[in-house]
């Protein structure tokens, strides 16, 4: 829906800072202790390498509201995080953190009461839908007509901007493929 994408252009803007774009899947380890690890190194590499910007794509996966069921390892991960983004005993200055997701409401409410703003971002409406089709189809030949291209933007209403990438994706590789079914 957006939300990489506005990451991506924090970044930019913000030319002379490091960007750490990571997913939470990046942080979790099978090994016991290596996620806290993980999320501690990488706010001590933002901290090495201010100003620094982190971006944490589906942070709801990491940092869910903690229940009595939830795993001694996730827990031990929501504490870790929590500290680091407190920066007990560490400079935070120069430091902005970004985490996106598309279920705000599961967040720990520790976790969200550390961000300091919340920017909803909608999904793309039909004028967006088609410039963002005609942006993956890019000069890739192709058959579609304008047309066709604005009834696929009608036809997409609901779909993100990850999704649409997925849909011509997957379209560009059909004549791969029947080639590679017929062989």
């Amino acid at each position: 829906t957006g939300k990489s994408y506005l990451a991506k252009a924090v970044a930019t803007e913000a030319n002379n800072s490091t960007f750490f774009s990571v997913s939470s899947s990046d942080l979790v380890s099978k090994w016991l202790g290596e996620s806290e690890k993980l999320v501690k190194n990488l706010f001590e590499l933002a901290r090495q390498h201010k100003p620094s910007i982190i971006f944490i794509d589906e942070i709801d996966s990491l940092c869910s509201s903690r229940s009595d069921n939830e795993s001694e390892s996730a827990r031990r991960i929501k504490t870790e995080f929590l500290v680091q983004m407190q920066g007990v005993g560490n400079d935070m200055d120069g430091i902005l953190v970004l985490g996106a997701t598309n279920i705000p409401w599961v967040l720990d409410a520790a976790i969200r009461r550390r961000f300091e703003k919340r920017i909803y971002i909608a999904l793309p409406e039909e004028h967006a839908r088609l410039d963002m089709f005609k942006l993956h189809l890019g000069n890739t030949r192709h058959q579609l007509s304008e047309q066709d291209i604005k009834v696929l933007a009608v036809k997409t209403d609901g779909y993100s901007g990850a999704d649409i990438s997925i849909v011509v994706r997957d379209a560009l590789m059909q004549p791969v493929r029947k080639v590679q079914s017929a062989t």
